[in-house]
């Protein structure tokens, strides 16, 4: 790294005289959860104890601080996070502001994060320490948009790909980058900023950051600027707008070179371009003008320049940074985790093989695929192969922690839910009594988001073809993530649009798929009406278990028909539920397994359905296999079994 120095213009009177007005922070969004506490009770004393030790050591923080205070067995966890531009005057104040905020926006609530432009405020009842979280995420974008969208969206993609790797994988342990790059010309820019909270991993921050970069087409696709909000990690981009401050160079050295002057498009103006895996320069102009009274106008000019050189990076893993390498775990680390793979430890077994239960040193509960051996990967192949699915980040689905290989053995390694899958709950008598409509519907509207996020907004398009409820996980909270996707490139399945191995499960299956091996979003968007109705009725849709040895699709388009859907609706639902929101979702339910293809709607029009009451839902027509012949649905079936019982297809965009 190479640096030049001052360059002061003489004059009749020589004054250089830097100044920098506090910048004035500005709420974005907040967050509210957890339990109520009463008033003037031991958690409302600890909660203010807690807000003035952030405020207080907010100054000396260096942008980052967490506190406990722990008064008479009651605990309550805070943190504080500033942007890593700015000064510990300007945290400080901002801190201050969010304290006495935070309380007004959630009033009596145990959980709650509150969001500035300049910093973030956060506490708990719960450990929230050193530990990645995505949830909840907020979205603010600017109302205006870009006159050409595919350039700004790939110069974007290109500029927050390159943040994300200088900030969780730089030499600064602040896990914060900023930079721009150039849009149209020279005039026009993009500025970005990354930043994680410093307490997570750098592999944390990693894949805190590309979760938040692969909201920005949900959030601001064309927009000229977004944000993308989140407990651990936030991001957020301008058009010609460098919002961040000027980050201070380091001393000049003691023989600096001669620098080139170049006139500043604004009085202070901080450009850092990101190399996009090439060594790249950066400069920085400061220029104050300040007149003198009584003497001749004096013209001072103070130019800081300097040269900052960036590492090279690729996303390969070539020099500095490999992220295979930081997503392999030790083989013997997770045999030992699982306690050798011990049926004791066994969560479960499907078509790719068995899952365990592994505790880390740390502490950290993982699940473990073991996969079966005739995956016909290549160490090479698979190893990639578990880099693409790594960079799948969304709330709703199951996240990939890694992998470990020894000799034939192929590990998977995933973040560990404690509630397992969907269908413990929904066909169990006892156990569905814990699931209100509240939290079915919840249910419904996660899977929905995360299979959008799978066909349109990754940067690869995935085909699932194996939705159902036991591939639906829950987590602490009963926030759905769809698991097993990705499977089929790591088992070579074949992968074009027509294909004679029919895997997955029937009865979730759309019957261009179980019958001719066709298969599209489309097949996905039929497996998750299906999902719908299982969730609504509390039944599994199967032969034979209704009256006139009906299918759940059958039994609930009578029901429809003859305007008595009300009977498809869970016993236990009935007295406690919106009816009006349970029909919305039975008719959504219908269009989404309607046998003609093309009369499904996509899961973005399935989205849009269940965001806006006012949208006028077409009728649907009768569904596949409503009077279907019941030989070749059980031949299909018996086909179906034979293969393996998941699978999924992966395109590049």
């Amino acid at each position: 790294m190479d640096y030049t120095g001052f360059l002061f213009l003489p004059s009749f009177s020589l004054l250089c005289f830097l100044s920098q007005s506090t910048l004035q922070p500005y709420y974005a969004a907040n967050d509210c959860s957890g339990n109520n506490y009463t008033a003037n009770s031991i958690y409302q004393s600890n909660l203010n104890l807690l807000l003035s030790s952030l405020s207080s050591n907010a100054i000396n923080s260096t942008g980052f601080y967490n506190t406990t205070i722990v008064k008479n067995l009651n605990t309550i966890y805070g943190l504080l996070l500033c942007r890593g531009d700015i000064s510990s005057q300007e945290c400080q104040h901002c801190v201050k502001k969010a304290a006495a905020d935070v309380t007004n926006h959630c009033p009596n609530q145990t959980v709650a994060t509150i969001w500035y432009d300049l910093c973030m405020l956060r506490y708990s009842d719960q450990f929230i320490f050193s530990t990645m979280q995505e949830t909840p995420t907020w979205f603010l974008s600017n109302v205006n948009d870009v006159p050409n969208p595919d350039q700004f969206n790939q110069t974007l993609g290109d500029l927050m790909n390159s943040l994300v790797n200088l900030a969780a994988f730089g030499s600064s342990t602040s896990l914060f980058a900023a930079g721009a790059a150039n849009y149209t010309s020279s005039f026009e820019k993009i500025y970005g900023l990354v930043q994680c909270t410093p307490d997570i991993s750098q592999n944390d921050c990693y894949r805190c950051l590309v979760g938040a970069v692969s909201n920005i087409p949900s959030c601001c696709n064309g927009k000229q600027g977004g944000r993308v909000l989140m407990p651990s990690c936030n991001l957020r981009y301008e058009l010609n707008d460098a919002f961040y401050e000027s980050i201070a160079a380091p001393p000049p050295p003691s023989s600096p070179a001669t620098p080139s002057l170049t006139p500043p498009s604004s009085p202070t103006n901080n450009t850092v371009t990101p190399g996009n895996g090439k060594n790249s320069s950066t400069t920085v102009i400061i220029a104050v003008i300040l007149p003198i009274t009584g003497l001749i106008l004096v013209s001072v000019l103070c130019i800081c320049f300097f040269k900052r050189r960036k590492p090279k990076r690729e996303i390969d893993g070539v020099d500095e940074i490999n992220p295979v390498q930081s997503l392999q775990f030790d083989f013997n680390t997770i045999r030992a985790a699982t306690t050798n793979f011990s049926e004791m430890n066994k969560l479960g077994q499907g078509g790719f093989g068995a899952v365990y239960k592994g505790k880390l040193l740390n502490g950290q509960e993982v699940a473990v695929k073991r996969l079966s051996t005739d995956s016909g990967q290549g160490e090479l192949e698979f190893k990639n192969e578990v880099l693409l699915l790594a960079k799948l980040q969304h709330r709703n689905l199951v996240r990939l922690l890694g992998f470990s290989l020894k000799g034939g053995e192929k590990l998977l390694i995933y973040e560990f839910l404690p509630n397992a899958s969907l269908d413990h709950f929904i066909f169990d008598p006892i156990k569905r009594t814990q699931l209100d409509w509240e939290k079915r519907h919840k249910i419904i509207r996660g899977i929905a988001r995360g299979l959008l996020y799978l066909h349109e907004d990754s940067r690869l398009r995935i085909i699932h073809r194996d939705l159902k409820a036991s591939n639906v996980l829950l987590d602490e909270e009963m926030n759905p993530k769809i698991s097993d996707f990705g499977m089929a490139r790591l088992f070579v399945v074949d992968q074009t649009q027509n294909t004679n191995k029919i895997v997955g499960t029937y009865g979730y299956m759309a019957p261009e798929y179980a019958l001719h091996g066709l298969f599209s979003v489309k097949s996905d968007v039929f497996s998750f009406g299906v999902l719908i109705l299982e969730i609504v009725s509390g039944r599994k849709n199967s032969f034979y278990q209704f009256e006139c040895n009906e299918d759940l699709l059958s039994h609930a388009w009578r029901n429809w028909r003859e305007n008595t859907a009300i009977e498809l609706i869970d016993s236990t639902l009935r007295e406690n539920c919106s009816i009006s929101e349970v029909m919305r979702c039975i008719q959504i339910a219908l269009l989404c397994v309607q046998e003609n293809v093309a009369d499904r709607p996509t899961m973005a029009s399935v989205d849009l359905m269940f965001s806006s009451a006012s949208i006028t839902l077409a009728i649907p027509l009768s569904p596949a296999f409503f009077d279907y012949n019941r030989d070749e649905a059980e031949k299909s079936s018996s086909t179906a079994k034979s293969t393996p019982k998941s699978t999924t297809e992966l395109y590049p965009r």
